[in-house]
């Protein structure tokens, strides 16, 4: 008699390579993650996204430059860090200064349009603009910042 004949033995192995197939769909879906992690980490250019800063005199002129890059689509996201202090020379005198500081995730081909447009909108007769290039990060999220900003 065939150990498939019983029909209590075929549903028993019917149970048990279900089960097996249970226990490896979390390997599985673990391993084609880390996989298409490793292809968009591979598909990173270092240095081709910038972090860029822009200090801010209050919540209003923050929020409305950082909602103008988002929007002019010249920044994926800009962060507002609240209550920075800011010492520094202006025409022979130190000053200091609560500021708000934002942090603004572009494309380095964008810094010179970002900061255009800062110039553009910001109270400071003299405002700040300084960007870094990304060498690395978490390669799902630069993925989505170069798909947000186009060239």
């Amino acid at each position: 008699m065939s150990p498939l004949s019983s029909p209590l033995k075929f549903g028993a192995l019917i149970f048990a390579g279900f089960a097996v197939v249970l226990c490896m769909t979390p390997l599985l879906l673990r391993i084609v993650g880390l996989r298409a992690f490793s292809m968009a980490a591979e598909a990173y250019k270092p240095g081709s996204l910038s972090a860029a800063y822009v200090t801010c005199p209050n919540d209003t002129v923050a929020k409305d430059i950082a909602r103008g890059l988002v929007e002019r689509k010249l920044a994926a996201c800009v962060n507002i860090i609240p209550k920075i202090t800011s010492i520094y020379e202006w025409k022979g005198k130190i000053e200091e200064d609560s500021e708000l500081l934002l942090m603004i995730k572009t494309r380095s081909s964008k810094v010179s349009a970002v900061t255009e447009y800062v110039r553009s909108v910001h109270p400071y007769e003299v405002c700040e603009v300084i960007s870094i290039p990304i060498e690395q990060g978490n390669p799902p999220y630069l993925s989505w910042v170069a798909d947000t900003v186009p060239e």
